[in-house]
């Protein structure tokens, strides 16, 4: 990787990064880094880009500074950290004031643009403030590492810690979320708590037959705000949460135990050819089908 490897001292600022390139395999089916560093700004600095078929993520380690983005304006400081995406055109900036330090990287995937609309929708920003700025910076420094290294499953490695970093964002998204101003509507805080407790209702619930109506009743919610809500949180609409939680159920009948259709059907309050229809629709294949595909010859479902 020496090849790859640059350390950059000019008037502007001093850098070191690496500009990694990722296997073809990586490219078409990995998240994949691009490029890697860290620099210091030795003088006021600025950075244009556009059009690119990249995200960024940066933290601020120390000096402030400013990001433009979506046509906004962000003011950045020490301890705050960047996500945007870059075909949207960006700059970002510090001046002589008060001069910057970063640590980022460029990456890449399928699928990116529809992990970085889940993230907006979850309530992700560009630039926030995390409650665990140190694990952001771990994880950079574990992919600095993983790109300098020589491992010959590199880019397994680097899938698996962006993979991390998304997790962690995905997670600042919702925390965002909750403490968005308008988290200060009456109710509003008590909604989002609740839930977690919907969730938990049907998990245990769920043989029942269960409507947003009757939902939104028990726990004193607006169905519709109930449902954007339950959404946000877990990446799935109520009644698809209820149609996964079912199929699992009847997965686990058909695999561990002898029963019938019309016994498991019969559970869960269902005509057995509309369990079939819904079944199939979800796992691909008849309920029939899947228990002897996984039973197997002999009846194991190891």
């Amino acid at each position: 990787m020496s090849d790859a490897l640059f350390t950059n001292s000019s008037s502007v600022v001093a850098s070191r990064r690496i500009l990694y390139t990722p296997s073809s395999f990586a490219k078409s089916s990995l998240f994949h880094l691009q490029e890697i560093g860290t620099l210091k700004a030795l003088h006021e600095h600025s950075s244009a880009r556009k059009d690119m078929d990249s995200y960024l993520f940066f933290v601020v380690l120390s000096g402030s500074g400013e990001l433009i983005y979506g046509k906004r304006e962000y003011r950045l400081q020490a301890g705050d950290c960047v996500f945007i995406d870059c075909k949207e055109d960006y700059v970002h900036r510090t001046a002589n004031e008060d001069l910057w330090s970063l640590s980022w990287c460029h990456f890449y995937g399928p699928n990116m643009q529809a992990v970085y609309s889940k993230y907006r929708e979850r309530g992700g920003t560009p630039v926030f403030t995390p409650k665990d700025f140190d694990s952001y910076c771990k994880i950079l420094k574990n992919l600095y590492d993983i790109a300098e290294s020589e491992d010959y499953i590199r880019d397994m490695r680097l899938h698996e810690k962006i993979s991390s970093l998304l997790v962690y964002l995905m997670e600042d998204a919702w925390e965002t979320r909750e403490g968005h101003p308008e988290g200060c509507e009456p109710g509003r805080k008590s909604a989002v708590r609740d839930i977690q407790e919907i969730k938990d209702y049907l998990d245990r619930n769920f043989k029942k037959k269960i409507t947003l109506d009757e939902l939104a009743d028990r726990f004193f919610i607006n169905k519709f705000y109930m449902s954007e809500l339950f959404k946000a949180r877990y990446g799935i609409t109520i009644g698809a949460y209820l149609t996964q939680t079912r199929v699992t159920y009847v997965k686990q009948q058909l695999r561990f135990t002898d029963r019938s259709l019309e016994a498991i059907a019969e559970d869960l309050g269902m005509e057995i050819t509309y369990l079939s229809r819904m079944f199939k629709k979800v796992e691909g294949v008849s309920p029939s089908l899947y228990r002897k595909q996984w039973k197997g010859r002999f009846g194991s479902s190891k």
